[in-house]
């Protein structure tokens, strides 16, 4: 009677008679198999598994994969993807043997003995042994049979990808490396086909991963053959300007392309690690335009505080939150309102993320002496209506910004602070005094990103007492309020959640917010006062998208539950 894993584990008193029970309770709380469960927990090492799985079915158990085994001709044969999901590769020992790390995994077996068509000898290896022999020995000629299996939906023609300008030398120096093209291609089609802000291609010792930032999380598209990481490194190094000689410094750079008709601008960042230059890629639609105030999602009140303070002829309006809280989207949305023919508008930013037409934007370039607050100097004598800060950093950029809004100026930046409340005291910390601040600064928003649900999968539960409590309601008041929770379908890419939405928290400076920086109160205070005046707390307008079927209370707890502003 052949043993299981399990009992050929206990045999080998790599695992207790109690332990293994333990874990089959465990395996199935998890809607796994034992041998799954084992393999993916790592409960046990790869090593005594494999050699486990050889004692079982009494097969070899190969311990690694030389070079003088490995057929490329053999590997061409077989989807690459198809050999990482199942930790599968097909060798030469002389014979034609399969090196699998689960041989209960009957299905792969099956599909690989058909893609090869002969009869072939099965070994085991671990998955370790197995993934560094695929991505060291996968053919480079067949990344072009690699690319069909990557899950593009549809071809991608040549023509679909369009880049600006590249030389053309590269062009046909590249023409030998057509497969490393068309990988860069398919690399930026899936990112703009899936909706990616970013695009991380990360080089690890033994692998070399390709992530896309969907909804603000990464996800892993996949994984090419550590051995073409050179060549798609330099390529698009070579596509956004950079030196591709260079390997010791980060460098930055620029690519414009267009993708079915819809023009893309992306900053390329390249950073040396010690595994290999890691580039990130941030992707911009330069077709989709601006998004209005209105599209925001501000409520009726903030929305008015808004619009009542960028229509004052000067002033200091704060957008604050930390990195990635599309704080720059509101802030292009407001300039967007105010650009007009009779208006002057000038911005400084590091760097210019989105080209908007009728306004002088400068790029900070320290290196070359520009930095916020030297550009700040020489804008005001440009004889601006309208000035935008990408970000007050510092106190000199804090002093020169309040001096021109009260010399006449509109000026708009960006703090890192919490929340509202917390940017006076962050003004009163960099050394502004505090009757400047109540006599320049206008209007603060505090914003951040939750998901929004899916409209084609989201599903309506309820809630149990602590994750209500946890959002400051009664059951009571929950009883109201029909909550949602994400699924995941094809739609949304099996995530539950399709695009993202702002939460924010707009404070007024009213006389008694004024009277209180005056008086250099706490945040505490000055939050009081704003909530009488009719400030709603970031998670105040969490709750109200919660209500409006749009996020999950998940979404929301996780960006603003940390945040000082709980509701008393």
């Amino acid at each position: 009677m052949i043993k299981t894993l399990g009992e050929q584990l206990v045999s080998m008193k790599a695992l207790t008679k109690q332990k293994l029970n333990a874990l089959e309770k465990q395996a199935q709380e998890a809607n796994s198999s034992l041998t799954d469960y084992l393999i993916t927990e790592k409960i046990v090492s790869e090593e005594i598994i494999a050699q486990a799985f050889a004692d079982i079915l009494s097969i070899p158990y190969l311990p690694r994969i030389n070079e003088d085994t490995v057929n490329t001709d053999l590997l061409s044969k077989i989807p690459f993807k198809f050999l990482k999901e199942n930790t599968i590769i097909p060798i030469k020992t002389p014979d034609l043997t399969i090196v699998i790390a689960n041989p209960n995994n009957y299905q792969a077996l099956d599909e690989i003995r058909i893609l090869l068509g002969e009869t072939a000898l099965l070994t085991v290896s671990t998955p370790k042994v197995i993934h560094e022999a695929i991505n060291k020995f996968y053919p480079l000629e067949g990344t072009k049979e690699m690319i069909k299996e990557l899950g593009e939906a549809e071809k991608l023609e040549e023509e679909a990808v369009e880049f600006g300008e590249i030389a053309e030398g590269d062009l046909l120096g590249m023409a030998q490396e057509a497969p490393i093209i068309k990988m860069v291609n398919h690399i930026l089609f899936q990112a703009v086909k899936q909706g990616a802000s970013d695009i991380h291609i990360e080089p690890l010792e033994k692998e070399l991963n390709v992530r896309y930032r969907i909804d603000g999380i990464l996800h892993i598209a996949f994984s090419p053959p550590k051995r073409i990481q050179g060549a798609l490194i330099s390529r698009i190094k070579i596509m956004a300007n950079m030196n591709i000689a260079e390997k010791r410094k980060p460098q930055d750079g620029r690519i414009q392309i267009k993708i079915a008709d819809k023009a893309i601008d992306l900053r390329v960042s390249a950073l040396p690690t010690i595994f290999g230059e890691k580039i990130v890629m941030r992707l911009f639609d330069k077709s989709g335009g601006f998004i209005s105030i209105e599209g925001l999602g501000f409520s009726k009140r903030d929305y008015a505080v808004v619009i009542q303070s960028i229509e004052l002829p000067n002033g200091i309006i704060l957008v604050t939150g930390p990195t990635g809280s599309g704080k720059t989207t509101t802030l292009y949305a407001i300039l967007n309102r105010l650009n007009k023919p009779d208006v002057s508008i000038v911005t400084v930013e590091e760097p210019v993320e989105q080209q908007m037409n009728g306004i002088a934007q400068v790029a900070v370039n320290e290196k070359a002496g520009v930095t916020f607050a030297s550009a700040l100097r020489s804008i005001l004598r440009q004889d601006p209506d309208i000035i935008m800060i990408g970000e007050t950093r510092d106190q000199e950029t804090a002093q020169i910004a309040i001096q021109a809004s009260l010399t006449g100026h509109l000026v708009l930046t960006t703090l890192h602070t919490n929340n509202a409340p917390a940017s006076i005291t962050r003004l009163l910390d960099m050394g502004v005094e505090p009757f400047l601040i109540s006599s320049s600064v206008t209007c603060i928003m505090a914003q951040r990103l939750v998901r929004k649900l899916c409209p084609q999968c989201k599903k309506a539960y309820k809630p149990d007492e602590a994750m209500i409590k946890s959002l400051g309601l009664t059951v009571k008041e929950a009883q109201k309020i029909t909550f949602y929770k994400a699924v995941g379908c094809n739609e949304c890419n099996n995530t539950g959640y399709k695009g993202r939405l702002p939460i924010f928290e707009v404070m007024q400076m009213t006389p008694e917010i004024s009277r209180l920086t005056i008086e250099q109160a706490d945040a505490n205070r000055i939050r009081e006062a704003a909530r009488k005046d009719g400030m709603t707390l970031l998670l105040q307008d969490g709750i109200e998208k919660i209500k409006e079927g749009l996020t999950t209370i998940d979404e929301v707890l996780s960006v603003a539950a940390n945040v000082q502003t709980k509701i008393e």
